[in-house]
């Protein structure tokens, strides 16, 4: 047993020993100079490394205080600083032959500038660009001069192959040159890299938090690494956003007005030149405008599309909603500008068929669009066909409307006609019954012009003409209501019929009753020329 005893106390002294002549032997830090030259010229920028100390325990080199260069293009500040840096050593090899055989790299905590210009290009296109054959040359002769020679000092192998590269609690900011507005922000940055090199795939994971409590994640592999364009490296990764708030992260402008909560789970996959993604969008609490009521049921988009970075440009092949048992569909192209500020011009087609009344509500409430008098619409069916051209901030939309047997609960279109309610015959209600309603919309920033309106009204007829709404939400519409074939209609209508167009029956031969409409789309004021109705009964 006393054996036994003293040569374990042996074998730790001698451990004790050996760990005492390796850190007399390594002097960590007179590796710094070789290690930032040979960083350096992998990454193609200046690295800055402060004290190396050895840890045998972990086996790496703790690093204290990094800093990597920015492209000067962009900034003269670090792309990346940190306060500490693990790199996973083999020990015997830097001991005995002086090479360094990086196993991992792991950054603690890092402050990460990413800019974005104007052209498209990205800050960290630069990284890991290969030097041209003279600059090779130079740093050759450099590190001569300097007295560093092979084999006294740690040497990177040619060709960069590292098991693992961690960023651990990183804080990025994500700006524009020129700036436009405030930067995004993504704090608790975590990145892992697994089998590394700028030669050959590797897989990557990682993840961060988003302003007001949302988060990414991601995994997929990168590479080979484009060496003249690190942004233009092949992608393809499966990625999930939860809780995201494009108003808060920055994506949308507060004076647009829209504002929702989304999980996206999305698939993305690029060649270097165009991103082809796809997915699903979940949206909750959607406000569409100002002081909107936010949906009250969640949506689903489903989509899928492209995008080429270096021309800012990108197809919607098919975006879709349902609604109820239908569906609304988008698809077209976008092109994003920067003059000044940076703004997407849009030209899509957004279109749907035979959408329940009922079930497109909710959207309506989101858009802020309200009827007169605080009324709905209540049953039937709509179709539509927008097209949707120009800057996001000043749109153009064009589109036929048709809606199909609703009924407009609240609103009494009878008794709110002045010069017409005191008719004999005209039966009031709080219902205005649609058997169909056609009008043709165009939205601009300088208001809206309806034109070629054509609805058939139970109880009233057919109605015609055009107008226009003011971005003050003022109405001037100019109308005709004139008689309809009667099937439909009842025949108290048939009755108002003949009286409004002055003829001997409800053929719809009569000139009609021109009416004018103005107020607001909430309370609209509807005016009938009676007087026209007395002069066609006095001839």
């Amino acid at each position: 047993m006393k054996r036994l005893t003293k040569t374990l106390l042996a074998l730790v002294g001698l451990f004790v020993v050996a760990i005492v002549l390796i850190l007399l032997f390594v002097n960590a830090n007179s590796f710094r100079p070789a290690i930032e030259k040979q960083l350096t010229a992998t990454l193609g920028r200046d690295v800055k490394l402060g004290k190396v100390s050895l840890s045998l325990f972990s086996w790496s080199l703790i690093v204290r205080d990094l800093s990597i260069a920015d492209d000067p293009a962009f900034s003269s500040a670090p792309f990346l600083t940190a306060t500490e840096v693990r790199i996973g050593i083999s020990l015997w090899p830097l001991i005995f032959s002086h090479q360094l055989n990086i196993r991992s790299f792991q950054i603690e905590a890092p402050q990460i500038i990413v800019i974005r210009a104007a052209n498209g290009a990205w800050n960290f296109s630069s990284l890991g660009r290969l030097p041209a054959s003279g600059d090779s040359a130079r740093d050759a002769n450099a590190q001569s001069a300097s007295g560093i020679s092979k084999g006294a000092v740690p040497q990177l192998p040619d060709h960069l192959f590292i098991g693992r590269i961690v960023i651990e609690a990183g804080h990025a900011v994500i700006g524009s040159l020129p700036a436009q507005g405030p930067p995004r922000v993504y704090e608790h940055v975590n990145l892992t890299a697994r089998d590394f090199s700028f030669a050959s795939q590797f897989a990557i994971e990682g993840g961060a938090t988003l302003a007001a409590g949302g988060t990414i994640r991601g995994t997929g592999h990168v590479g080979p690494i484009n060496r003249d364009d690190a942004a233009t490296s092949p992608i393809d990764a499966q990625i999930s956003v939860k809780h995201f708030d494009p108003v808060a992260t920055g994506f949308i402008d507060t004076n647009t007005g829209v504002s929702l909560l989304a999980d996206i789970d999305m698939h993305a996959a690029s060649d270097g030149q165009t991103l082809t993604t796809g997915g699903a969008v979940h949206i909750q609490n959607l406000k569409l405008r100002k002081n909107a009521a936010a949906t009250p049921k969640p949506l689903t988009i489903t989509y899928r599309g492209t995008y080429r970075a270096k021309e800012n440009t990108g197809q919607i092949e098919d975006a879709a909603v349902k609604i109820g048992d239908a569906a609304i569909h988008a698809n077209g192209t976008f092109q994003t500008i920067t003059h000044g500020t940076e703004y997407p011009i849009l030209n899509l087609k957004l279109a749907g068929q035979n959408l329940s009344i009922d079930e497109l509500q909710p959207l309506m409430s989101a858009a802020a669009i309200r009827l007169p008098n605080d009324s709905m619409l209540q049953g039937g069916t709509l179709s539509m066909n927008l097209t949707i051209t120009g800057p996001a901030k000043s749109l153009d939309v064009t589109a036929p409307i048709t809606l199909a047997n609703t009924h407009l609960v609240g609103f009494d279109s009878g008794s709110k006609i002045h010069g017409i309610a005191a008719l004999s015959g005209i039966k009031t209600g709080d219902t205005t019954d649609f058997e169909s309603l056609r009008v043709y919309v165009r939205i601009t920033g300088a208001g809206v012009v309806v034109d070629q309106i054509n609805a058939v009204i139970e109880g009233m007829g057919e109605l015609t003409g055009r107008g226009t709404v003011s971005t003050a939400d003022q109405l001037d519409f100019n109308l005709t209501v004139k008689g309809a074939p009667t099937k439909g209609i009842s025949k108290v209508g048939v009755g108002i019929l003949t009286k409004l167009n002055g003829s001997g029956g409800s053929s719809g031969n009569g000139s009609g009753v021109p009416m004018h409409v103005t107020g607001t789309s909430e309370e609209p004021y509807i005016t009938a020329d009676v007087g026209s109705i007395v002069r066609r009964g006095a001839g």
